[in-house]
């Protein structure tokens, strides 16, 4: 089995754990071997990556509003 995982960049800590975790599921479901497991992970720019049609970067930006707000 080939695995391609796509994620947004900087959203994981370790990509060691994700790995084994996939590898393990598709050992455990699939009933593949580990050795035949291969497993690619992704890092997409927030900037090259969008939703409902608008990209990921301004999603996740802090709204102007929200800098001009008493503290």
């Amino acid at each position: 089995p080939f695995i391609n995982v796509k994620m947004v960049e900087g959203a994981l800590a370790t990509e060691k754990q994700l790995v084994a975790a996939i590898t393990q599921s598709m050992v455990d479901i699939c009933n593949a071997t580990p050795e035949s497991t291969m497993v690619v992970i992704e890092d997409i720019a927030k900037d090259h990556w969008a939703k409902g049609g608008m990209m990921l970067a301004d999603r996740l930006a802090p709204k102007v509003s929200d800098k001009l707000a008493p503290s």
